[in-house]
């Protein structure tokens, strides 16, 4: 053999495996962190195997350009991504004007001008009720003829989903009978039989809306210095709590 032959046997080596297992490794990890990255649902993943090997292996059906994989909820890596907004809708209460509109047509129509008020604060609109409209002086039984006037005035609060609050006001004059020591407790049973009417005589669906508060002689709309003041301050006002802020100038 001649020392030239013997030269060229002797370069021939397997050193380049090294150099070529060193690439793929460095390629696999270049996947495995692009693979990181990104996320990639399940059923979409095998779905895309199953093409790919359909495709390699020769067999019959669509190609991975052909299948159009939208099971899942999570897109494979490059594909758009649609945003839905879902508008979810929810019961609201009415605001404080559409509720004053409201409730004057309603007095108007029904002709209750001379018997009730409408006034409205920052909690919502109040329909408030003179004492001598529905009691007679120093009890809290509801008298009969104001009876049509509480059940109109039930039907229209029961249009509203609004809470209702019913409140029991009095003048400065103490009493002291047999049933009620002092002004809170005359408030309190009133505002309460107002109440019990809305919901137990008249059978309000949703009794969770209402409830009752006594302020007793402590928050007068007028100064209690003569009968006919008086007469003004003793009230039972039924409030229809609004969620924003409403004109208060009415």
């Amino acid at each position: 053999m001649s020392r030239k032959k013997k030269v060229k046997e002797e370069m021939r080596t397997d050193a380049w495996i090294a150099t070529f297992a060193d690439t793929m490794t460095l390629l696999l990890t270049f996947f495995v962190l692009l693979y990181s990255f990104s996320t990639v649902d399940a059923a979409k993943f095998k779905q895309i195997a199953s093409s790919l090997q359909s495709v390699l292996t020769g067999e019959s059906g669509k190609s991975v350009l052909e299948t159009s994989v939208k099971s899942g909820e999570t897109p494979l890596v490059g594909e758009g991504v649609t945003t839905t907004t879902t508008t979810t809708t929810t019961t609201s209460n009415t605001n404080t004007e559409d509720i004053y509109k409201k409730v004057q047509n309603f007095i108007k129509n029904k002709k209750l001008e001379a018997t009730v008020i409408i006034k409205s604060d920052d909690r919502g609109v109040i329909i408030q009720l003179r004492e001598n409209i529905i009691f007679k002086s120093g009890n809290a039984e509801i008298i009969d003829k104001s009876k049509s006037v509480l059940s109109s005035i039930n039907a229209l609060i029961a249009t509203f989903p609004n809470d209702i609050v019913i409140e029991g006001h009095t003048d400065n004059i103490p009493i002291s009978n047999a049933k009620y020591k002092n002004n809170w407790q005359l408030s309190s049973d009133r505002a309460l039989s107002v109440l019990e009417y809305f919901v137990t005589s008249k059978g309000q669906t949703h009794p969770e809306r209402f409830k009752s508060i006594a302020y007793g002689q402590y928050q007068p709309i007028v100064a209690n210095n003569s009968d006919k003041n008086r007469a003004l301050n003793r009230r039972v006002n039924i409030l229809i709590v609004a969620d924003q802020k409403g004109d208060n100038t009415k």
